[in-house]
């Protein structure tokens, strides 16, 4: 299970709004992997939804990275091999992939407009059935095709997924997944015919993270587990290609003490609030680190150092983790200890923690003292 050789992994955010703790745990993971292995952490920013996007949101991840302590080797601002690191910028890459896979008959044109869509996705649900596209574009003859394409008619382009029943599809359907074990999907859901490009041109998720991945030599993909469900149709785009497939490893997910699943609307999900809360970046990072990672033994307590030589991948679990305020008030605890009578980390911590004071309404205009701030600090 352990890779043998150095390892090329990535974190792929989309700034559809600010880190939230669930991707500060998928970033720390690869960045683990990274570090353990001698490899290397990318930054990839998926921003081909437009439409979606948050003014600042990018600026806000990497300056939250930064935070915790986890320097990307690649990605935006760097001089790295892969040119940019954001989707937006990469989109004649993505459409000459496209169509790539249109000549080698492993996608077609689809014409249909999104009424015709619609229809088909209320008869399934009336029916009990999943969505799923009827093919109708993929037995245009030639010809009907080039009248489309003269007459400016716009189209999507789709991956032609193999046929549950195709033995071809044993091998994207069924995978080892680093945490779950061996997966099997049947059915519809790991088949539909996936829309890889969008009308405007655009790619959609699908196409342009399995392009990236490839193009920038990822050999394991550590992510979320609500993405275990789209994880066949990437493998049979990665088959398409003819190329060869990374690891996989789905994370399960973050859930509040109620059993509800921990989202970005909640306190303890935006970043942020940890950051503007005063808890220390070791701290945070150790307490993330725990959530989804056993690393056998009886220590807790971990520096960012300590992480990158512990971690291992046989360490994750596929149980959900309980997001837990008193776990965390008890490492920021013992991680703020160890910096008061560490002479170099001393100083910036109670640096902030005086400025944080003086923000404080009611408490701007009091003269406090370093020595007042440590000395309440060590109580």
């Amino acid at each position: 299970m352990e890779p043998t050789e150095p390892v090329r992994v990535r974190f792929a955010p989309s700034p559809t709004g600010m880190l939230h703790l669930g991707g500060l745990r998928t970033a720390l993971f690869n960045y683990l992997l990274a570090r353990k292995y001698g490899g290397s952490f990318i930054l990839r920013i998926e921003d081909t939804d437009q439409k979606r996007l948050v003014a600042g949101a990018t600026e806000s991840i990497i300056r939250t990275l930064e935070w915790a302590g986890l320097r990307f080797d690649e990605g935006p601002g760097t001089s790295g091999p892969s040119g940019s690191y954001l989707q937006s910028q990469r989109g004649d890459l993505y459409r000459a992939h496209a169509t790539e896979l249109l000549e080698k008959g492993a996608a077609y044109r689809c014409f249909c407009d999104s009424k015709r869509l619609e229809s088909l996705r209320a008869e399934a649900t009336l029916h009990g059935r999943a969505p799923m596209y009827d093919r109708r574009c993929a037995h245009l003859s030639q010809q009907q095709i080039n009248e489309k394409l003269r007459t400016g008619e716009p189209y999507t382009v789709r991956l032609l997924a193999p046929n549950a029943a195709d033995p071809a599809a044993s091998d994207v359907s069924g995978f080892d997944d680093i945490v779950h074990g061996e997966m099997r999907f049947r059915g519809p859901a790991g088949f539909d015919d996936a829309v890889l490009l969008k009308s405007d041109g655009l790619p959609t998720y699908h196409l342009a993270n399995v392009v990236d991945d490839h193009l920038m030599g990822i050999t394991h993909v550590l992510r979320g587990e609500e993405w275990l469900m789209s994880t066949p149709k990437h493998r049979a785009l990665f088959k398409a290609f003819g190329w060869p497939m990374p690891r996989y490893a789905h994370l399960p997910l973050l859930m509040n003490p109620d059993g509800s699943k921990l989202s970005k609307r909640n306190r303890d999900g935006p970043m942020q609030s940890y950051i503007d809360e005063g808890y220390l970046p070791s701290a945070l990072v150790n307490y993330v680190a725990l959530l989804g990672w056993h690393p056998g033994g009886q220590q807790e307590v971990y520096s960012l150092k300590e992480l990158e030589g512990a971690f291992t991948l046989s360490g994750l679990s596929r149980s959900k983790s309980v997001v837990s305020r008193d776990r965390l008030n008890w490492l920021n605890r013992q991680h703020l200890h160890a910096g008061l009578n560490d002479p170099i980390r001393a100083p910036a911590i109670v640096a902030q923690a005086l400025g944080e004071l003086r923000q404080t309404p009611g408490l701007d205009a009091v003269d406090i003292s370093h020595e007042a701030v440590e000395g309440a600090l060590r109580l």
